[in-house]
């Protein structure tokens, strides 16, 4: 080899080693194109109500004046507007006036995906709520009938919770299961989130309860949007706010009837009405063939 050829044989070892470090990132982590869930007759989601949820409710169906049950509103029921859209700009905006509890559900189901959307706090509390935080969610791999939980008003989930203060803490709904890296509680507290720390099973089933805090409160102030980030793949989960990994999960799974561990890693979405206004906007889901080499390490 001549002498003067070195730089140029240097510049091309360079751009090979360059291209195929770019390759294995991509590969790593390869994207597919979003799927928009937002439109303004929001043709890609169902609603079902159940109550207005009263003070000093105590997990039994509601009764009337005289002493019936009063049955859930139920599925598509219309008239009572707690879902709306309306135009701002470029975006269109739901507006989940949360007068009733019940939700929003996709109509698809979702398995190993990037969920993300944009909230922000309106102003209205209603009934139970009113001295009480704001509250929302994201419920996610749904499965089974409606009202299958305390409150009768959702599905068996995972639950990413939207509260103030509390965003991106979790809740397993009905008798869901999962493992998160937490501390352990003592006394009255509950299971804090934190990577440094083993995987405690969150369940109504054991020692620690059904309900774990975020490691930390990366929540915007009361007007602004905050952006969530909701990964899923193969039975583990990372919650983000605002761009922070919050909680890491893993082993997503329900118990049944027979105390049987079901493994549970696909379902439809929930968008919880909880007794709090609450706004939505740039709702978008991908399906993902993996998680990054920096998301796995989280593990």
């Amino acid at each position: 080899m001549r002498l003067k050829n070195i730089p140029f044989y240097f510049l091309f070892l360079v751009i090979s080693c360059s291209q195929v470090k770019n390759e294995k990132h991509s590969n790593e982590h390869k994207k597919h194109h979003w799927d928009e869930l937002i439109d303004a007759d929001l043709s890609k989601w169902d609603t079902y109500l159940s109550y207005q949820i009263q003070p000093g409710y105590d997990g039994t169906q509601p009764k009337n004046e005289q002493g019936e049950l009063i049955p859930p509103i139920g599925l598509n029921k219309a008239g009572y507007n707690v879902f709306t859209t309306k135009q701002e700009g470029d975006d269109i905006i739901i507006i989940n006036s949360g007068e009733y509890y019940g939700c929003l559900i996709t109509k698809d189901v979702y398995e190993n995906y990037h969920f993300q959307l944009k909230y922000k706090w309106g102003d209205k509390k209603w009934a139970y709520r009113k001295n009480l935080l704001k509250d929302s969610g994201i419920l996610y791999h749904s499965i089974g009938p409606m009202g299958a939980e305390y409150w009768r008003s959702w599905m068996l989930s995972q639950e990413f919770q939207i509260m103030e203060g509390h965003t991106g803490d979790f809740w397993s709904q009905a008798n869901s299961a999962i493992d998160i890296k937490a501390y352990k509680p003592e006394s009255n507290l509950d299971p804090l989130a934190h990577e440094s720390q083993d995987y405690l099973p969150i369940t109504m089933h054991g020692p620690y309860g059904n309900y774990c805090l975020r490691s930390s409160n990366y929540e915007k102030p009361h007007d602004e949007w905050n952006t969530l980030d909701l990964f899923c793949f193969e039975g583990k989960s990372l919650h983000m706010v605002n761009g922070k990994v919050v909680m890491i999960l893993k082993n997503s799974r329900y118990i049944d009837e027979n105390d049987k561990s079901i493994p549970l890693t696909k379902g439809k979405i929930q968008l919880q009405s909880e007794a709090a206004e609450i706004f939505f906007k740039d709702i978008k889901i991908r399906k993902i063939d993996s998680l990054t080499q920096k998301q796995n390490a989280l593990f």
